[in-house]
């Protein structure tokens, strides 16, 4: 049995059991007249003893007399005498402080004595597509169910009555439901948790109402309340936040047959949570699949070399495969990205063994080119002092400053002159 059906059973159960917790009530406060056996001297009968019952009924009450089991009349504040000789008489008496009047022949006595009925009571009914709200001095009493009638004593308090029709509404007053909902009239509790049907939606999220299992609509965040008398009514909660969707542990093999294991992370939101729940049973869900789908696209037509030179692929491959298929149902991919690739166990060593040598390739072509760089400038060097005197003086006084560098004294004999020539001459 599902959600829905089970509240449904609820609610007819209610339903049935309405009346009489209504009655029970009633009954609960309704006192049977005790009757106060007396005798009488009738002096029109020759001074014959009568016996009589004396009934007493009081300012707060009204009462039902039967004679002999049958019903005659109602009885007003006051007292009564009835002779027993040849008839039983029997009352009983209401509280009109309380409510609701409550009696195994309430239907009879509104067939009947309608008229009577009508002086002492406020009749409600209610047809099988509406319930009713009783008010007694503005406050909340009874929830009325559909198909359903009672009588309310007149003379204490004022009564009314709203009226609700449950066929194409739903919605009640958040201020009544919170009312009735929280109250402590442990009967009218009771009635209202079957009757009502109530959640918050928190910030952040959204309500979808589903009403004998037929989605109606989607609500904001907020208290909800809902009539459910003769249906299943229920409200699923749906996060509207950006979320996260972790796809793991994916093997996959590339065009050149290589097996990878790929993490790839997703972030998404619900923009419209009614369409995204119409088109698919578990949007979530198929989401996930979908996700899996695209990266084993992207991976299975790349061969690893691709992979490896711009693993970005993957990310813009699942992306382009995720918006075509959720854009259009209510879910808006906001990004994907791969976190791991990772290699098997002689892949990985081979991959590295294939980077040291590139690396040392590089290397070595560095080297050579920094040589020939290195060779070519001297050769210019050459050539420029050959031609020129000046340039060759330079670069006898650039290699005397480097000789000179690591000399600590020096004796100069025969003047400067003679100490550049003499020196040069000794590099040389």
């Amino acid at each position: 049995m599902t959600h829905g059906d089970s509240r449904h059973t609820g609610i007819d159960s209610w339903v049935r059991a309405h009346n009489d917790k209504a009655t029970a009530l009633a009954r609960a406060r309704t006192e049977p007249a005790k009757s106060h056996a007396s005798i009488l001297i009738n002096p029109n009968e020759g001074g014959r003893i009568m016996f009589y019952a004396k009934f007493i009924v009081r300012q707060h009450e009204r009462a039902l007399l039967f004679r002999d089991g049958d019903f005659v009349k109602f009885l007003e504040p006051g007292v009564y005498r009835y002779v027993t000789v040849l008839h039983k008489y029997t009352v009983e008496r209401f509280d009109i402080t309380v409510p609701v009047f409550g009696h195994r022949l309430q239907d009879f006595l509104i067939e009947k004595y309608r008229a009577d009925v009508e002086r002492h009571f406020d009749i409600v009914t209610t047809n099988p597509n509406e319930i009713a709200v009783i008010y007694h001095d503005e406050r909340v009493t009874l929830i009325m169910a559909p198909a359903t009638r009672h009588l309310f004593a007149k003379g204490v308090r004022k009564i009314r009555v709203e009226r609700y029709e449950i066929v194409d509404n739903f919605d009640v007053d958040q201020r009544l439901a919170k009312r009735m909902l929280a109250g402590t009239d442990p009967l009218l509790k009771a009635v209202a948790d079957k009757a009502i049907y109530a959640r918050v939606v928190p910030d952040g999220h959204v309500g979808l109402l589903y009403v004998d299992g037929e989605l109606k609509r989607s609500l904001a965040p907020g208290f909800h309340a809902f009539f459910a008398v003769e249906r299943g009514v229920s409200i699923d909660l749906f996060d509207t936040r950006v979320q996260t969707l972790e796809v793991t542990g994916q093997e996959i093999l590339t065009k050149d047959k290589v097996a990878l294991r790929i993490n790839l992370t997703a972030t998404y939101q619900l923009a419209d949570v009614e369409k995204a729940v119409r088109a698919a049973k578990d949007p979530l869900d198929h989401l996930y699949k979908e996700a899996q789908f695209g990266l084993r696209g992207a991976v299975g037509t790349r061969t690893l070399d691709a992979l490896l030179e711009d693993k970005s692929v993957i990310d813009k491959s699942v992306a382009e495969h995720l918006g075509a298929h959720f854009d259009e149902i209510g879910i808006a991919i906001k990004s994907v990205g791969v976190k791991d690739i990772i290699l098997p166990g002689d892949m990985k060593d081979l991959l590295g063994k294939v980077v040291e040598a590139e690396k040392a390739a590089q290397a070595n072509v560095i080297r050579r080119r920094e040589e020939t760089n290195a060779t070519r400038s001297l050769l210019n060097t050459a050539k420029v002092m050959e031609t020129n005197a000046v340039a060759l003086r330079l670069k006898e006084l650039e290699t005397l400053e480097k000789i000179t560098e690591k000399i600590g004294n020096i004796s100069v004999y025969g003047g400067l002159d003679s100490v550049l020539n003499d020196l040069v001459r000794m590099k040389q």
